[in-house]
């Protein structure tokens, strides 16, 4: 038995600045801003909430000390050893 989805349009008045930052938003997620607007009426129909999320993209600084901190730990640089207790461990920091 096939079950046919019947499309309607939704009329919605907001804020043009709210809109045109969610159509942003939406474009670099990649991904229409219907798409976004059905899953949250889908959501909050069957779970009575909502919750979107994107990936957090680290600024222009942190990422060059990630990209710093991935070639050390490649290279075997700045890395200390294992320790079998925190007094070694706090022995081997007064000798760095």
């Amino acid at each position: 038995m096939e079950h046919t989805v019947k499309k309607t349009l939704l009329t919605l008045k907001t804020d043009k600045n709210l809109k045109e930052a969610a159509q942003k938003t939406a474009k670099e997620m990649g991904i229409p801003l219907g798409t976004v607007l059905n899953a949250f009426l889908r959501s909050f129909v069957s779970e009575r909430r909502v919750e979107f999320s994107a990936p957090l993209v680290p600024n222009a600084r942190t990422r060059t000390i990630i990209d710093a901190v991935r070639k050390d730990f490649r290279e075997g640089k700045n890395l200390s050893p294992a320790f079998s207790s925190a007094d070694d461990a706090i022995d081997w920091l007064h000798t760095q």
